[in-house]
């Protein structure tokens, strides 16, 4: 039913980079191909080599170098007249703009992003592009909005046998199940994208999958064992293909199922590590959780009650401005785990 994975942002003389190539490789390739496109004068080609540029900066946490590259390859597909490529570069701007944390900017970046795509013709842009937009709202916690906006998404994916958007809009789906703690169903789309991911050759994806699936054999079956070997083949994956974001999150949840077998100080160890790894990268949202699973290993370790409370409140602060609200959730049942006090933590706290 499903082909072998492929990477749609890997476009022009690129189209032959494997899903699975090192972020290194694509980046020396596409800064070579654009760097002769420039030269040739071929503004569509530079835009399309641009994008892969964006693309593995962006994963490779490298903000800055990012962000200079979308809009690169935007002014190049504008210069060509190319209204899919320019679709693209908005998607990757859009996806950076998630990624820092700054998702009003993300929303209208990649509504942008779908309204070209369709209008230049390129479904598969306009797919990934609301699919961006759906996974926007769901890292916000606004479930009831984008929950159909997935399963549609899905249903595309799977009519066109798109093997890795399959896998992600599965993925998506799945974490909202095990966020509304629906741990069984959760676990059985994870499992089924993990299924669809190996057989297609898609290593990113299947990183996730386990990630996944180790989140919920530790926090439904205590498994902490299994959990961390699941973990430990997606982290040789993704220091394999340089997957800086994904790492980051995989070493978070690491923290997260030692933490759950009152392991606290080597939780509180994984954390301090995700934490500078996200903090590097200038990902908000991946710092804020993993500062989340730090604050409470060390309240478990025996740190003062109220500097755990006052952390805890400048959390609930940061989330708030980003307008995390599933996280921000998190941090206000933290306190009753915790049996610490609530303090000016947002117009939620006492509820």
């Amino acid at each position: 039913m499903y082909g072998k994975a492929f990477a749609p942002e890997y476009q022009g003389a690129l189209t032959g980079l494997s899903v699975n190539a090192s972020l290194a490789d694509v980046l020396a390739a596409g800064t070579e191909r654009l760097r002769a496109a420039e030269r040739e004068g071929s503004a569509a080609e530079a835009a399309r080599s641009g994008l892969a540029v964006a693309e593995a900066h962006r994963r490779l946490g490298n903000v800055a170098e990012a962000d200079r590259a979308w809009k690169a390859s935007y002014r190049a597909a504008r210069s060509a007249g190319d209204t899919a490529a320019m679709a693209w570069a908005l998607w990757s701007g859009g996806t950076l703009a998630r990624q820092r944390g700054a998702l009003a900017l993300s929303w209208r970046l990649l509504s942008l992003a779908a309204e070209l795509g369709e209008r230049g013709g390129d479904v598969v842009a306009r797919g990934y592009s609301l699919a961006g937009l759906a996974e926007t709202g769901r890292i916000q916690g606004d479930y009831e909005a984008v929950g159909a906006l997935h399963e549609q998404l899905l249903a595309e994916a799977r009519r066109r046998g798109e093997a890795r958007h399959t896998v992600w809009a599965l993925e998506g789906i799945a974490q909202m199940h095990r966020n509304n703690g629906s741990y069984d169903s959760a676990y059985a789309l994870f499992a089924e994208a993990a299924g669809i991911a190996e057989r297609a050759d898609d290593r990113r994806g299947h990183a996730w999958a386990l990630r996944g699936l180790a989140d919920i054999l530790s926090a439904r079956d205590k498994d902490t064992d299994r959990a961390l070997e699941l973990l430990s083949e997606a982290e040789a994956a993704c220091r394999e293909m340089r997957l800086a974001g994904a790492l980051a999150y995989n070493h978070k949840m690491r923290g997260n199922v030692l933490y759950r077998a009152a392991r606290w100080a080597e939780a509180r160890d994984l954390y301090e590590q995700a934490l500078a790894e996200f903090r590097e990268m200038g990902e908000p949202r991946g710092e804020a959780l993993a500062r989340l699973g730090l604050v409470k290993s060390l309240a478990r370790l025996g740190r003062d009650r109220e500097e755990t409370a006052a952390d805890l409140a400048s959390l609930a602060r940061d989330l708030e401005r980003i307008g995390l609200r599933h996280s921000r959730r998190m941090v206000l049942a933290a306190y009753e785990e915790l049996g610490v006090g609530h303090r000016a933590a947002g117009p939620e706290a006492g509820r």
